[in-house]
């Protein structure tokens, strides 16, 4: 798959170089157990995470407000390189099956920079509105926020994935 060019009117990006190797921020991205301590910024939580890591199959977290109430996102997989890139929507269920509601598409992609990886994340919308309805909730903070903690973990998981 080619990564298509973000568009500024409909694609949101956050891009960073960590210092990380992308196999770490791999394991983190693709697997339950190291995606539910990072993948949404604190005080949220991750209640349930479920991964089924292949094109079409499904990428399912529940997400926890401090207050206690629970946004379930269910999503289908896409295209899966492993340790480059991978890409998700929630705009199809697994199996590629329609979704009566969604967002987003999001590209992620890992290049080795030195000991560490060029961080790219693409929010890509179906309009304008979806992007600027992204952008509210707090793209920018939250997903920043998020890769800041998974960069921590992953400083924690050693220089392997577990």
């Amino acid at each position: 798959m080619t990564i298509p060019q973000p568009d500024p009117k409909l694609d949101l990006v956050l891009e960073r170089v960590i210092d990380v190797p992308p196999e770490l921020v791999w394991a983190a991205w693709t697997r339950p157990e190291h995606l539910s301590r990072w993948f949404t910024p604190a005080p949220w939580s991750v209640a349930d995470c479920e991964i089924d890591l292949r094109p079409g199959g499904l990428f399912r977290t529940v997400m926890r407000s401090p207050a206690g109430q629970d946004f379930p996102n269910v999503g289908c997989y896409l295209e899966i390189v492993p340790n480059r890139r991978l890409v998700w929507t929630d705009l199809l269920l697994p199996g590629y099956r329609p979704a009566e509601q969604g967002l987003l598409t999001a590209i992620v992609t890992l290049e080795p920079q030195g000991d560490g990886t060029r961080y790219t994340a693409i929010a890509m919308h179906r309009d304008e509105a979806g992007r600027k309805q992204h952008e509210a909730m707090g793209f920018r903070e939250g997903w920043g926020k998020a890769l800041d903690q998974l960069v921590a973990y992953a400083r924690t998981m050693g220089a392997r994935p577990a």
